[in-house]
């Protein structure tokens, strides 16, 4: 009787404890979701602005990080600037295939001239009037086109990248306080019990006003 006493004690203390340990760790939890939403939300409750999103999402679309900023106005010239070394890419692309072509044709044995004005652009006709004496000049056409293609690859990376920068220093800078209320003021001041005179430096953040620094100097 007395043993089975004693284990209903203990069974009961080590229920106690485990409750007690279960409502500590329920606390915590709560505590630290409170204060993550804390971090995540401002003062009226809405998702604060993430400067990570918006870098996310101008790597993945160009605009999208704009578009998350609100800075709209930007998206057009986004495009703009990374469809021009886009837009030239296909350009040479499309003329470096014409030139190759053209090269093959000028490069077979024996010289592949068959019904070339149907087959080659009427730009081109010109390397088919001498087409030994042409090939060394094509060639080098060719390869111009080629290392357009590379310097447009190379801006289209340049001009995304900088896409990314823009929308991740727009986001940095969602929350900053530019208003009206920043100022800055130099006004006299005659300190209290001294015959100093000095000039005071007031920054104005938005309604607080705090002296900054006092240049004093000597009457």
């Amino acid at each position: 009787m007395t043993r089975a006493f004693r284990c209903t004690i203990v069974l009961q203390f080590l229920i106690v404890v485990s409750f007690a340990q279960t409502t500590d760790s329920l606390r915590i939890d709560t505590a630290a979701i409170v204060q993550k939403k804390m971090i995540l939300t401002d003062s009226t409750g809405k998702p604060k602005h993430n400067p990570r999103k918006a870098t996310i999402r101008s790597a993945i679309v160009p605009g999208w990080g704009q578009a998350y900023n609100k800075k709209y106005w930007k998206i057009p010239i986004v495009y703009a600037v990374i469809g021009v070394p886009v837009g030239t890419f296909l350009y040479n692309k499309k003329w470096y295939n014409r030139t190759k072509e053209v090269a093959r044709m000028l490069g077979a044995d024996p010289i592949d001239t068959a019904n070339y004005r149907n087959r080659v652009d009427e730009k081109l006709h010109i390397f088919f009037k001498d087409p030994n004496a042409s090939l060394p000049s094509l060639l080098n056409y060719r390869n111009e086109f080629r290392k357009n293609m590379d310097y447009s690859i190379l801006f289209v990376l340049v001009t995304w990248g900088l896409n990314v920068i823009d929308a991740t220093v727009d986001g940095h800078l969602k929350d900053f306080d530019v208003s009206d209320n920043l100022s800055m003021h130099i006004k006299p001041t005659l300190f209290s019990g001294s015959t100093a005179v000095g000039l005071s430096v007031v920054f104005t953040i938005g309604a607080r006003a705090n002296s900054v620094k006092n240049i004093t100097s000597q009457r």
